[in-house]
């Protein structure tokens, strides 16, 4: 299946903004965020397909990951 990943932030820093991933059927956030090497602590925030999600969603075909560190500001 393919999955649209999008990073934000600092989680960009020596990757990449977004990228098309090819990945097993049911996959999760968790594994995604392993497979890139970010530490999961670093991951404050999941958006697929414009929804909040945890880092045990599974995946499906087509579908688009946000992933945003923790944001300051005010």
């Amino acid at each position: 299946m393919h999955v649209t990943v999008k990073l934000f932030a600092s989680l960009r820093t020596g990757r990449f903004e977004a990228r098309t991933m090819e990945l097993n059927p049911g996959t999760s956030v968790r594994t995604v965020v392993e497979t890139l090497g970010i530490p999961l602590n670093e991951v404050t925030l999941i958006l697929v397909d414009h929804r909040h999600r945890d880092l045990d969603f599974e995946l499906s075909d087509g579908q688009t990951c946000a992933l945003f560190p923790p944001v300051g500001g005010g």
